[in-house]
């Protein structure tokens, strides 16, 4: 059976950091991409960073490139998201996500999903 649960969310002030962790139980996450997704109150959830399977080739949205770095490790069977430079914008749910095929920015791609961790920031 496959698990994600995603933590590390919180509360932050403008310009702070966070990292939130995906640990994976009943897949191998770099024979997995995995992804990590956010959704806003009133929004759609949308695409943050992916990492591809095997590879380890990285992907961003153009919102969080530059202050986000997406990581594995596999060792632990476990994903990272270190976020810098937050700002308010960045307020929301993020979910883990994995899927066994390339990295996409749709969600209905993804087979499994993390619970979600609230990330809030403020100014």
């Amino acid at each position: 059976q496959v698990q994600l649960v995603d933590s590390g969310g919180g509360l932050v002030q403008a310009g702070g950091s966070l990292r939130l962790s995906c640990a994976a139980s009943g897949l191998t996450v770099r024979a997995y991409s995995m992804s990590w997704f956010r959704q806003a109150p009133g929004k759609e959830r949308e695409f943050v960073a992916g990492i591809m399977r095997a590879s380890s080739s990285t992907y961003y949205a153009d919102s969080v490139k530059g202050r986000f770095t997406i990581s594995r490790d596999n060792t632990k069977n476990m994903v990272y998201l270190q976020m810098n430079s937050l700002k308010p914008e960045d307020t929301a749910v993020y979910y883990c996500a994995a899927m066994p095929g390339i990295v996409t920015r749709l969600e209905g791609d993804y087979r499994y999903w993390a619970q979600g961790t609230q990330v809030t920031v403020s100014s």
